[in-house]
Protein backbone atom coordinates (compact mmCIF):
# COMPACT_ATOMS: atom_id res chain seq x y z
CA UNK A 1 0.00 0.00 0.00
CA UNK A 2 1.24 3.66 -0.62
CA UNK A 3 0.80 6.14 2.02
CA UNK A 4 1.13 9.42 2.39
CA UNK A 5 1.68 10.92 6.09
CA UNK A 6 1.08 14.51 7.37
CA UNK A 7 3.31 15.08 10.55
CA UNK A 8 1.84 17.67 12.66
CA UNK A 9 4.73 18.60 15.30
CA UNK A 10 7.92 19.29 13.99
CA UNK A 11 10.14 19.04 17.50
CA UNK A 12 12.81 16.24 18.60
CA UNK A 13 10.55 13.80 17.33
CA UNK A 14 9.13 14.71 14.39
CA UNK A 15 12.24 15.53 13.26
CA UNK A 16 13.48 12.14 14.07
CA UNK A 17 10.70 10.85 12.14
CA UNK A 18 11.60 12.74 9.13
CA UNK A 19 15.38 11.53 9.62
CA UNK A 20 14.68 8.04 9.69
CA UNK A 21 12.52 8.54 6.41
CA UNK A 22 15.69 9.86 4.68
CA UNK A 23 18.19 8.17 6.30
CA UNK A 24 18.12 4.67 4.02
CA UNK A 25 16.98 2.74 6.58
CA UNK A 26 14.34 -0.02 6.23
CA UNK A 27 11.32 2.53 6.70
CA UNK A 28 12.88 4.15 3.97
CA UNK A 29 14.00 1.54 1.22
CA UNK A 30 10.98 1.95 -0.95
CA UNK A 31 10.16 5.89 -1.05
CA UNK A 32 7.37 4.76 -3.40
CA UNK A 33 5.67 3.30 -0.24
CA UNK A 34 5.80 6.11 2.19
CA UNK A 35 5.76 10.30 1.03
CA UNK A 36 5.71 12.53 3.53
CA UNK A 37 3.10 15.08 1.79
CA UNK A 38 2.88 17.29 4.11
CA UNK A 39 3.68 19.23 7.60
CA UNK A 40 2.58 21.70 10.70
CA UNK A 41 3.89 23.34 13.58
CA UNK A 42 3.39 26.18 15.89
CA UNK A 43 6.53 28.11 14.16
CA UNK A 44 7.54 27.49 10.47
CA UNK A 45 10.65 29.52 10.54
CA UNK A 46 12.37 27.91 13.80
CA UNK A 47 15.72 26.70 13.14
CA UNK A 48 15.46 22.32 12.61
CA UNK A 49 17.88 19.91 12.66
CA UNK A 50 16.35 18.40 8.96
CA UNK A 51 15.03 20.65 5.95
CA UNK A 52 10.96 20.86 5.79
CA UNK A 53 11.16 22.72 2.38
CA UNK A 54 10.20 20.24 0.37
CA UNK A 55 6.94 19.59 1.99
CA UNK A 56 3.72 21.53 1.83
CA UNK A 57 3.31 23.48 5.19
CA UNK A 58 -0.13 23.82 6.94
CA UNK A 59 -0.83 26.08 9.41
CA UNK A 60 -4.05 24.45 10.53
CA UNK A 61 -2.98 20.96 11.70
CA UNK A 62 -6.56 19.55 11.49
CA UNK A 63 -6.61 20.93 7.78
CA UNK A 64 -3.50 18.64 7.12
CA UNK A 65 -5.27 15.63 9.47
CA UNK A 66 -8.46 16.21 6.94
CA UNK A 67 -6.36 17.01 3.23
CA UNK A 68 -7.23 14.72 0.49
CA UNK A 69 -3.27 14.51 0.19
CA UNK A 70 -2.93 12.55 3.28
CA UNK A 71 -3.39 8.87 3.92
CA UNK A 72 -1.77 8.64 7.95
CA UNK A 73 -1.73 11.57 10.16
CA UNK A 74 1.13 11.42 12.38
CA UNK A 75 -0.10 13.70 15.53
CA UNK A 76 2.82 14.40 17.79
CA UNK A 77 1.86 18.02 19.40
CA UNK A 78 1.35 16.13 23.06
CA UNK A 79 -1.17 16.97 24.93
CA UNK A 80 -4.85 15.52 26.08
CA UNK A 81 -7.06 18.31 24.15
CA UNK A 82 -6.57 21.23 22.26
CA UNK A 83 -5.48 20.99 18.45
CA UNK A 84 -3.91 17.51 19.16
CA UNK A 85 -7.29 15.84 20.17
CA UNK A 86 -9.02 17.82 17.70
CA UNK A 87 -6.90 17.16 14.63
CA UNK A 88 -6.85 13.20 15.42
CA UNK A 89 -10.85 13.36 15.83
CA UNK A 90 -10.66 15.23 12.54
CA UNK A 91 -9.23 12.52 10.87
CA UNK A 92 -10.64 9.27 12.31
CA UNK A 93 -13.92 11.01 11.01
CA UNK A 94 -12.38 11.23 7.18
CA UNK A 95 -11.46 7.76 7.26
CA UNK A 96 -7.91 8.68 7.78
CA UNK A 97 -5.59 6.36 9.83
CA UNK A 98 -3.51 7.55 12.84
CA UNK A 99 -0.49 7.78 14.46
CA UNK A 100 0.65 8.94 17.78
CA UNK A 101 2.58 9.08 20.33
CA UNK A 102 0.59 11.31 22.22
CA UNK A 103 0.02 8.57 26.14
CA UNK A 104 -1.85 11.97 27.75
CA UNK A 105 -4.24 11.83 25.07
CA UNK A 106 -4.80 7.97 24.82
CA UNK A 107 -5.26 7.64 28.76
CA UNK A 108 -8.01 10.70 28.67
CA UNK A 109 -10.16 9.91 25.31
CA UNK A 110 -9.08 6.58 23.89
CA UNK A 111 -12.19 4.71 24.20
CA UNK A 112 -13.78 7.47 22.45
CA UNK A 113 -10.76 7.69 19.94
CA UNK A 114 -11.06 4.17 19.39
CA UNK A 115 -14.64 3.82 18.83
CA UNK A 116 -14.40 6.48 15.76
CA UNK A 117 -11.23 4.56 14.05
CA UNK A 118 -13.27 1.44 14.42
CA UNK A 119 -16.54 3.42 12.92
CA UNK A 120 -14.64 4.85 10.31
CA UNK A 121 -12.89 1.90 9.03
CA UNK A 122 -9.14 3.54 10.16
CA UNK A 123 -6.63 2.78 12.26
CA UNK A 124 -5.65 4.00 15.92
CA UNK A 125 -1.96 3.31 17.07
CA UNK A 126 -0.06 4.29 19.44
CA UNK A 127 3.24 2.17 20.10
CA UNK A 128 5.43 5.47 21.07
CA UNK A 129 2.93 6.20 23.60
CA UNK A 130 4.48 4.06 26.18
CA UNK A 131 7.72 2.73 26.90
CA UNK A 132 9.77 4.74 23.93
CA UNK A 133 10.83 2.33 21.50
CA UNK A 134 10.02 -0.80 23.20
CA UNK A 135 7.78 -2.26 21.15
CA UNK A 136 5.25 -3.14 24.84
CA UNK A 137 2.07 -2.38 23.10
CA UNK A 138 2.11 -4.39 20.27
CA UNK A 139 3.27 -7.23 22.57
CA UNK A 140 0.49 -7.37 24.47
CA UNK A 141 -2.40 -6.17 22.90
CA UNK A 142 -1.08 -8.45 19.66
CA UNK A 143 1.36 -10.97 21.17
CA UNK A 144 -0.55 -11.84 23.98
CA UNK A 145 -4.33 -11.52 23.27
CA UNK A 146 -4.88 -15.09 23.51
CA UNK A 147 -3.80 -15.05 26.87
CA UNK A 148 -5.41 -14.08 30.37
CA UNK A 149 -3.40 -11.44 32.36
CA UNK A 150 -3.35 -11.03 35.87
CA UNK A 151 -0.62 -8.08 35.88
CA UNK A 152 1.57 -5.53 34.55
CA UNK A 153 4.53 -4.03 36.32
CA UNK A 154 7.13 -1.82 35.22
CA UNK A 155 9.65 1.16 34.82
CA UNK A 156 7.38 3.19 32.46
CA UNK A 157 9.23 6.66 32.40
CA UNK A 158 12.43 7.07 31.23
CA UNK A 159 13.07 10.36 32.75
CA UNK A 160 12.41 9.18 36.24
CA UNK A 161 14.66 6.50 35.74
CA UNK A 162 17.68 8.55 34.88
CA UNK A 163 17.41 11.01 37.44
CA UNK A 164 17.28 7.62 40.59
CA UNK A 165 19.88 6.59 38.18
CA UNK A 166 22.21 9.93 38.67
CA UNK A 167 21.37 9.78 42.59
CA UNK A 168 22.39 6.18 43.00
CA UNK A 169 25.11 5.66 40.43
CA UNK A 170 26.76 9.29 40.60
CA UNK A 171 26.05 10.56 43.65
CA UNK A 172 23.97 13.67 42.27
CA UNK A 173 21.26 15.55 44.76
CA UNK A 174 17.49 15.92 43.42
CA UNK A 175 17.94 19.06 42.19
CA UNK A 176 21.27 18.20 40.18
CA UNK A 177 20.05 15.02 39.12
CA UNK A 178 16.66 16.62 37.21
CA UNK A 179 18.92 19.13 35.73
CA UNK A 180 21.49 16.59 33.93
CA UNK A 181 18.11 14.60 32.56
CA UNK A 182 17.16 18.21 30.96
CA UNK A 183 20.58 18.26 29.43
CA UNK A 184 20.42 14.76 28.43
CA UNK A 185 17.08 15.76 26.20
CA UNK A 186 15.21 13.13 28.68
CA UNK A 187 13.34 15.84 31.02
CA UNK A 188 10.92 18.72 29.69
CA UNK A 189 11.96 22.70 31.23
CA UNK A 190 9.07 21.56 33.69
CA UNK A 191 9.62 18.24 34.88
CA UNK A 192 6.06 17.60 36.76
CA UNK A 193 4.31 15.07 34.83
CA UNK A 194 7.55 12.91 34.91
CA UNK A 195 8.34 13.38 38.57
CA UNK A 196 5.16 13.65 40.36
CA UNK A 197 4.40 9.60 38.14
CA UNK A 198 1.59 11.94 36.35
CA UNK A 199 3.24 10.58 33.26
CA UNK A 200 3.77 6.61 34.14
CA UNK A 201 0.24 6.84 35.41
CA UNK A 202 -0.74 7.12 32.06
CA UNK A 203 0.90 4.55 30.53
CA UNK A 204 0.41 2.33 33.31
CA UNK A 205 -3.68 3.06 32.27
CA UNK A 206 -3.32 2.49 28.40
CA UNK A 207 -1.45 -1.26 28.81
CA UNK A 208 -4.33 -2.17 31.35
CA UNK A 209 -6.93 -1.44 28.71
CA UNK A 210 -4.79 -3.58 26.40
CA UNK A 211 -4.22 -6.40 29.04
CA UNK A 212 -7.49 -6.28 30.58
CA UNK A 213 -9.84 -5.71 27.83
CA UNK A 214 -11.69 -3.40 30.13
CA UNK A 215 -11.88 0.77 29.71
CA UNK A 216 -10.24 2.77 32.30
CA UNK A 217 -12.07 6.29 32.20
CA UNK A 218 -9.90 9.07 31.68
CA UNK A 219 -10.74 10.69 35.00
CA UNK A 220 -9.85 7.54 37.34
CA UNK A 221 -8.07 8.65 40.50
CA UNK A 222 -5.98 5.59 41.56
CA UNK A 223 -2.03 5.88 44.10
CA UNK A 224 0.14 8.31 42.34
CA UNK A 225 3.27 8.56 44.66
CA UNK A 226 6.33 10.45 42.26
CA UNK A 227 10.36 10.50 43.39
CA UNK A 228 10.48 14.21 44.20
CA UNK A 229 10.66 12.87 47.74
CA UNK A 230 13.40 10.25 47.18
CA UNK A 231 16.86 11.36 49.42
CA UNK A 232 20.37 9.84 48.75
CA UNK A 233 20.22 8.83 52.01
CA UNK A 234 17.01 6.09 50.36
CA UNK A 235 19.48 5.13 47.76
CA UNK A 236 21.96 3.96 50.33
CA UNK A 237 19.22 2.33 52.71
CA UNK A 238 18.41 0.48 49.52
CA UNK A 239 21.89 -0.99 48.55
CA UNK A 240 22.42 -1.89 51.83
CA UNK A 241 19.40 -4.34 51.70
CA UNK A 242 20.71 -5.18 48.16
CA UNK A 243 17.96 -3.77 46.63
CA UNK A 244 17.85 -0.13 44.25
CA UNK A 245 14.95 2.01 44.03
CA UNK A 246 13.20 2.59 41.00
CA UNK A 247 9.54 4.29 39.96
CA UNK A 248 7.01 1.45 39.44
CA UNK A 249 3.89 1.76 37.62
CA UNK A 250 1.52 -1.48 38.09
CA UNK A 251 -1.93 -2.51 37.03
CA UNK A 252 -2.46 -5.58 39.60
CA UNK A 253 -5.44 -7.67 39.66
CA UNK A 254 -7.05 -8.36 43.26
CA UNK A 255 -10.50 -9.11 44.55
CA UNK A 256 -12.87 -6.31 43.17
CA UNK A 257 -11.13 -5.41 40.07
CA UNK A 258 -7.54 -4.15 39.08
CA UNK A 259 -5.55 -1.95 41.36
CA UNK A 260 -2.97 0.85 39.43
CA UNK A 261 -0.58 2.23 41.34
CA UNK A 262 2.44 4.35 40.63
CA UNK A 263 5.32 4.67 43.64
CA UNK A 264 9.08 4.14 44.07
CA UNK A 265 9.65 0.99 45.09
CA UNK A 266 12.91 -1.31 46.68
CA UNK A 267 13.58 -3.98 43.56
CA UNK A 268 16.30 -6.61 44.80
CA UNK A 269 19.77 -6.47 42.93
CA UNK A 270 18.84 -9.59 40.71
CA UNK A 271 14.99 -8.41 39.28
CA UNK A 272 15.75 -7.08 35.61
CA UNK A 273 13.73 -3.82 36.37
CA UNK A 274 17.26 -3.29 38.78
CA UNK A 275 19.73 -3.30 35.52
CA UNK A 276 17.58 -0.30 33.83
CA UNK A 277 19.80 2.27 33.96
CA UNK A 278 19.76 6.04 32.31
CA UNK A 279 16.62 5.93 30.15
CA UNK A 280 15.87 2.52 30.01
CA UNK A 281 12.70 1.22 30.27
CA UNK A 282 10.98 -2.64 31.24
CA UNK A 283 7.70 -4.10 31.31
CA UNK A 284 6.76 -7.26 33.15
CA UNK A 285 3.58 -8.95 32.32
CA UNK A 286 1.90 -12.14 33.90
CA UNK A 287 0.07 -13.93 31.51
CA UNK A 288 -1.52 -17.32 31.77
CA UNK A 289 -0.58 -20.20 30.66
CA UNK A 290 2.74 -18.40 29.60
CA UNK A 291 3.87 -17.31 33.08
CA UNK A 292 5.95 -14.32 33.19
CA UNK A 293 7.55 -12.57 30.32
CA UNK A 294 9.68 -9.06 30.03
CA UNK A 295 10.18 -6.28 27.87
CA UNK A 296 13.07 -4.12 27.59
CA UNK A 297 14.32 -1.24 25.96
CA UNK A 298 14.81 2.77 25.63
CA UNK A 299 11.89 4.42 27.05
CA UNK A 300 13.13 8.07 26.14
CA UNK A 301 14.70 9.98 23.49
CA UNK A 302 14.07 10.99 19.95
CA UNK A 303 15.35 7.99 18.11
CA UNK A 304 13.61 5.95 20.01
CA UNK A 305 10.37 7.43 20.10
CA UNK A 306 10.46 8.46 16.48
CA UNK A 307 11.62 4.62 15.83
CA UNK A 308 8.38 3.58 17.06
CA UNK A 309 5.81 5.72 15.39
CA UNK A 310 7.75 5.07 12.12
CA UNK A 311 6.83 0.95 13.20
CA UNK A 312 3.49 1.79 13.44
CA UNK A 313 3.27 3.69 10.12
CA UNK A 314 4.70 0.71 8.04
CA UNK A 315 2.68 -1.52 9.88
CA UNK A 316 -0.43 0.48 8.38
CA UNK A 317 1.16 0.89 5.25
CA UNK A 318 1.98 -3.02 5.13
CA UNK A 319 -1.43 -4.06 6.26
CA UNK A 320 -4.12 -1.25 6.30
CA UNK A 321 -6.19 -0.29 8.94
CA UNK A 322 -7.13 -3.88 9.86
CA UNK A 323 -8.14 -5.16 13.51
CA UNK A 324 -9.50 -2.91 16.58
CA UNK A 325 -7.66 -0.35 18.52
CA UNK A 326 -7.06 -1.96 21.85
CA UNK A 327 -7.43 -6.05 21.77
CA UNK A 328 -11.32 -6.69 21.31
CA UNK A 329 -13.43 -3.73 19.62
CA UNK A 330 -14.22 -1.19 21.93
CA UNK A 331 -18.36 -1.86 21.87
CA UNK A 332 -16.77 -5.17 24.14
CA UNK A 333 -14.81 -3.26 26.52
CA UNK A 334 -16.64 -3.14 29.45
CA UNK A 335 -16.15 -0.11 32.40
CA UNK A 336 -12.90 -1.47 34.36
CA UNK A 337 -13.41 -2.38 38.11
CA UNK A 338 -10.91 -0.04 39.69
CA UNK A 339 -10.26 -1.21 43.27
CA UNK A 340 -7.82 1.12 45.99
CA UNK A 341 -4.70 1.10 45.19
CA UNK A 342 -4.05 2.35 48.32
CA UNK A 343 -5.40 -1.52 50.01
CA UNK A 344 -2.30 -3.13 47.71
CA UNK A 345 -0.61 -5.50 50.41
CA UNK A 346 3.36 -5.52 50.03
CA UNK A 347 6.69 -5.50 52.59
CA UNK A 348 7.66 -2.45 53.41
CA UNK A 349 10.78 -0.86 54.04
CA UNK A 350 11.00 1.97 56.59
CA UNK A 351 13.98 4.77 56.86
CA UNK A 352 13.49 6.99 59.99
CA UNK A 353 15.65 9.69 61.03
CA UNK A 354 15.65 11.01 64.37
CA UNK A 355 17.42 13.50 66.72
CA UNK A 356 17.86 10.15 69.29
CA UNK A 357 16.60 7.17 67.44
CA UNK A 358 17.26 5.26 70.47
CA UNK A 359 14.72 7.01 72.88
CA UNK A 360 12.16 6.92 70.33
CA UNK A 361 12.92 3.58 69.47
CA UNK A 362 10.58 1.35 71.73
CA UNK A 363 7.88 3.85 70.85
CA UNK A 364 8.33 3.82 67.09
CA UNK A 365 8.09 0.06 67.49
CA UNK A 366 4.43 0.44 69.58
CA UNK A 367 3.02 2.75 66.80
CA UNK A 368 4.11 -0.08 64.54
CA UNK A 369 2.41 -2.89 66.14
CA UNK A 370 -0.41 -1.06 67.42
CA UNK A 371 -1.89 -0.95 63.85
CA UNK A 372 -0.99 -4.29 62.76
CA UNK A 373 2.04 -4.03 61.54
CA UNK A 374 4.05 -7.11 61.32
CA UNK A 375 7.60 -5.62 62.39
CA UNK A 376 10.44 -8.68 60.45
CA UNK A 377 13.69 -6.58 61.56
CA UNK A 378 14.07 -3.34 63.57
CA UNK A 379 17.37 -2.04 63.55
CA UNK A 380 18.75 1.30 65.60
CA UNK A 381 22.02 3.21 64.32
CA UNK A 382 23.41 6.05 65.46
CA UNK A 383 20.71 9.01 63.47
CA UNK A 384 18.23 6.68 61.68
CA UNK A 385 15.95 3.48 62.20
CA UNK A 386 15.61 0.87 59.73
CA UNK A 387 12.71 -1.34 59.42
CA UNK A 388 11.22 -4.38 57.53
CA UNK A 389 7.93 -5.38 57.83
CA UNK A 390 5.53 -8.27 56.41
CA UNK A 391 2.75 -7.90 54.10
CA UNK A 392 0.75 -4.90 54.68
CA UNK A 393 -1.73 -2.26 53.21
CA UNK A 394 0.20 0.97 51.84
CA UNK A 395 -3.05 2.62 53.88
CA UNK A 396 -1.84 1.37 57.07
CA UNK A 397 1.84 2.22 56.57
CA UNK A 398 0.78 5.86 55.19
CA UNK A 399 -0.89 6.33 58.62
CA UNK A 400 0.89 5.57 60.97
CA UNK A 401 4.33 6.95 59.06
CA UNK A 402 2.15 10.69 59.16
CA UNK A 403 1.44 9.98 62.89
CA UNK A 404 4.97 10.12 63.49
CA UNK A 405 6.13 12.83 61.30
CA UNK A 406 3.43 15.19 62.65
CA UNK A 407 5.04 18.21 63.94
CA UNK A 408 4.82 17.07 67.39
CA UNK A 409 5.56 13.31 66.76
CA UNK A 410 8.60 10.76 67.09
CA UNK A 411 10.79 11.51 64.08
CA UNK A 412 12.23 14.13 62.02
CA UNK A 413 12.14 12.61 58.72
CA UNK A 414 10.37 9.11 57.71
CA UNK A 415 10.13 7.48 54.35
CA UNK A 416 8.44 4.37 53.19
CA UNK A 417 8.52 1.90 49.95
CA UNK A 418 7.26 -1.01 49.04
CA UNK A 419 9.71 -4.06 48.12
CA UNK A 420 8.60 -5.60 45.05
CA UNK A 421 8.86 -9.56 44.66
CA UNK A 422 11.54 -11.32 43.19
Amino acid sequence: MRARIGIAGLGTVGCGLLSIFGSGSRASCDPSRIIVKGVSARDRSRSRPVPIDGYDWYDDPVELATSPDTDIFVELMGGPEGQARASIEAALKAGKSVVTANKALIAAHGAGLAKLAEDNGAALRFEAAVAGGTPVVHGIGGGLAACRVTSLAGILNGTCNFVLDQMGQHGADYEQAVRDAQEAGFAEADPSLDVYGIDAAQKIAILAMLGFDKVVPGDAAYRVRGISSVQPKDLSFARRLRHAIKLIAEAREVPGGVALRVTPALVPEDHPFAAQQGAGNAVAVEADPLGRLLFTGPGAGAGATAAAVASDILDIARTGPKGPVFTIPIEEMEPMPLADGWALKDRYALRIEADQPEQVADAIRAALTGKGVDVTSFEVGRHEIDILTAEIDERTIFDVTSEMAAPDGLVTTVNYYPILAP
